[in-house]
């Protein structure tokens, strides 16, 4: 059912989060017995694999595919290097850009009209998206309307959506009821249905007609095609089945062992401080994860709206491989239109990682090193929180800290700068923020730092800290410094 340079949409997140796995070996199996599906345009709004062989690294061989838009690439180095090494046309788009273009292009509209990515490598004026050399054509442009810029991504044709689901009956109705998210599901598959194309399903089980209830469908069968039952399919990579990861039911979340004090929980303890009540929050990924561990450690969760982009609301966050999961969440809508709340700015405040910071307040996470990562949701949520906390290490690679005492000590510096005179790649533009009046914070274990419109603020350091030795010499900026910086509380580093 897949063709020669069709347009195939995938669905899926890291750690197998509802990725159709028996598809994707399906596909990969049959191109390396016969050198077909070749020349695909792979398309896919997040993160999706192991790093190993399973998610994008299925479709990623030489000929297999010629163009890829990807959220996220760091699941997928053989994806990378294909892109690296400019045998593939490879784009970056926004995560919820993608998601919600899946619905613009299934609705028949001419594209996705937002003010997200403006500022960022996604704009057009800078890089509009391309990762290499040899990606020439323009998806996204530049627009005016009613006197506002805005960015408007390009629609195409779908022409195979792969999904997955729990449960499907003869008709091709499609329950997610046993599945940790949703996430644009739906959108692709109207997409591709309503652009001629066709949508296979991968489910779990199948049902007789009139055992899914009406509400349990996601997918009615009025735009599926084919559906292959797996009974092996499994909620993650490593967990077969969780009733309170779906929502189905609520129960007893598993116990973490004590972990030792480390700059990680400082900067958590730091960084919460920016909670209000009844705060609508997003944690990203790395470092944020911190702070969502301290929140519910200190059995603070009912005192916050807590979202993830993936559409969950509320319950106890995994991290690592298993970030965008929850247990026991309270709310589970569509991924399109919670970027619809993120981007309309219902979100209160963001916490999120960083790679690099420069002067501007410019942020880079999605291109390190020379090899693309990939925003994810990042850039949406970044540019439309009211405020937005961002949460790293002052530096990286070798640095030794000694901390616990109420106090941080560093015995050894970093060898690679984090702040930077200028990121690699611009993932949230300080500027745009500037402008649109975010409050921006970077929090870092040495040292905390505002956007000010005259540029990056020093604002607080830790107790403990030479601030010219350990701070403003270790930058390859210089921040607007106040006579005297405010000491951050000794109990952000007490064990």
């Amino acid at each position: 059912m897949i063709r020669d340079r069709d347009t195939v949409g995938l669905i899926g997140g890291g750690g197998g989060l509802v990725e159709a796995s028996c598809l994707f070996a399906a596909v990969e199996k049959r191109f390396l017995a016969s050198g077909h599906p070749r020349d695909l345009f792979v398309v896919h709004a997040l993160g999706i694999g192991d790093r190993k062989t399973r998610g994008m690294n299925c479709f990623a061989h030489e000929g297999m595919v010629r163009r890829v838009i990807g959220g996220h690439w760091v699941w997928s180095p053989r994806m990378q290097a294909l892109a690296r090494d400019e045998k593939i046309e490879a784009y970056v788009l926004p995560g919820g850009v993608t998601m919600q273009l899946f619905r613009e292009i299934g609705a028949g509209r001419p594209g996705l009209f937002t003010h997200v990515g403006l500022g960022t490598f996604v704009d057009p004026r800078l890089e509009g998206g391309k990762l290499n050399k040899r990606t020439t054509e323009d998806l996204v442009e530049v627009v005016n309307i009613a006197g506002c810029e805005l960015l408007r991504y390009k629609p195409f044709p779908v022409n195979v959506a792969l999904i997955r689901g729990s449960q499907a009956d003869a008709t091709g109705n499609i329950s997610l009821q046993q599945e940790p998210a949703n996430l644009d599901i739906y959108a692709i598959a109207l997409a591709a249905h309503n652009s001629g194309g066709k949508v296979i399903a991968q489910v779990r089980e199948a049902v007789k007609v009139g055992a899914l209830p009406a509400r349990a469908v996601r997918v009615p069968g009025a735009i599926v095609d084919a559906v292959v039952v797996d009974p092996t399919q499994s909620m993650t990579y490593d967990i077969v089945y969780d009733p309170t990861m779906s929502g189905e039911k609520r129960g007893p979340v598993p116990s973490e062992p004590p972990q030792p004090f480390t700059v990680r929980q400082a900067i958590a303890r730091r960084a919460a401080e920016e909670l209000t009540d009844g705060a609508v929050v997003n944690y990203g990924f790395g470092i944020p994860d911190a702070v969502a561990k301290l929140v519910a450690a200190r059995g603070q969760l009912d005192r916050y709206y807590q979202t993830i982009e993936h559409g969950t609301y509320g319950g106890t966050l995994l991290d690592g491989q298993l970030f965008g999961f929850a247990r026991n969440p309270t709310a589970m809508i569509d991924a399109p239109s919670q970027f619809d709340f993120y981007s309309g700015g219902g979100l209160d405040i963001a916490f999120l990682g960083f790679g690099e910071a420069d002067a501007k307040g410019h942020v880079n996470v999605s291109k390190l090193g020379g090899l693309p990562v990939g925003p994810g949701g990042f850039i949406d949520i970044a540019q439309n929180a009211r405020k937005v906390v961002f949460c790293g290490t002052f530096d990286t690679k070798g640095t030794e800290i000694v901390t616990g005492d109420g106090k941080l000590r560093v015995t050894r510096q970093g060898a690679v700068r984090k702040l930077v005179k200028q990121v690699e790649q611009i993932t949230f533009s300080g500027s745009v923020a500037v402008a649109r009046g975010q409050q921006v914070l970077y929090v870092t274990e040495r040292a905390v730092f505002r956007l000010t419109p005259q540029g990056m603020a020093l604002a607080e350091v830790a107790p403990g800290v030479d601030v010219r030795h350990d701070v403003l010499e270790r930058m390859d900026f210089a921040p607007l410094v106040p006579s005297e910086p405010k000491i951050m509380s000794p109990s952000f580093f007490t064990a």
